[in-house]
């Protein structure tokens, strides 16, 4: 998902990618319902990813959910990392009061209920809505393609712990130099969500894309090689 991010980095910094556990072309055998039922259990695979490594000074990119699991990582090991980079990040999906995280929990219940019954068509239905761009209708293809290799049960319960979790708690606690990247138009992670974030991280610079859609790694490379390329040099 990040070939068209990686070369422009490549030759500056230490590049590590990695799938979480039960997805990509991770070891099923190590997936463990209790462990991956909440975003900690992935934080904590980001923690022992950076110690097996001994990284140090850690840029950790994270797209949508994966933003708060890197700021949960971050929390966990202070020492080891400098700076996040958050693309459509989202601490809370539900709306809640003034806090408009972009569904309502009947949309959110309804969608895990289709997960359920019929998971192709769930995949089918979500893919071109998360990507948008529908000028371009490989990317929705290749994201219904990545949703569609994953287990169905272990897909919905990693839905379960991203879209019913709040970690708006956690925003404020954040100690680190941050970039929240916010696309235009993302059905996902609405302007109002990203605003929020950066509104109440203590630390933090704000770029809106012209970038459409949930992927703009995918859909909008350049923009987002730029953005990324612009914040670190400065």
């Amino acid at each position: 998902m990040w070939r068209f991010i990686v070369p422009a980095f490549e030759d500056r910094y230490k590049i590590v990618l990695f799938d979480y556990v039960g997805s990509g072309k991770s070891d099923l055998a190590a997936y463990d319902p209790k462990r991956y039922g909440s975003l900690e259990g992935y934080a904590a695979d980001v923690v022992e990813i950076v110690d097996a490594l001994d990284l140090h000074d850690v840029v950790f990119v994270g797209h949508s959910v994966s933003s708060m699991i890197g700021i949960l990582a971050a929390q966990q090991r202070p020492d080891r990392f400098a700076k996040l980079i958050l693309v459509g990040p989202s601490p809370c999906y539900l709306n809640d009061g003034d806090y408009k995280g972009g569904f309502e929990r009947a949309d959110l219940e309804g969608l895990l209920q289709m997960m359920e019954k019929n998971y192709i068509g769930w995949a089918s239905f979500l893919a071109p809505v998360v990507m948008k761009n529908l000028e371009e209708p490989k990317l929705a293809a290749e994201l219904e393609e990545s949703f569609c290799s994953t287990d169905p049960i272990i897909a919905k319960r990693f839905a379960e712990a991203t879209f019913l979790s709040d970690y708006r708690f956690v925003v404020p606690q954040v100690q680190f130099p941050c970039l929240v990247m916010q696309c235009s138009d993302d059905t996902i992670a609405p302007e109002a969500v990203g605003e929020y974030i950066h509104r109440n991280l203590p630390e933090s610079e704000y770029r809106l894309m012209k970038a459409t859609g949930h992927c703009p790694h995918m859909s909008h490379p350049e923009e987002t090689i730029a953005i990324i390329d612009q914040y670190l040099s400065g």
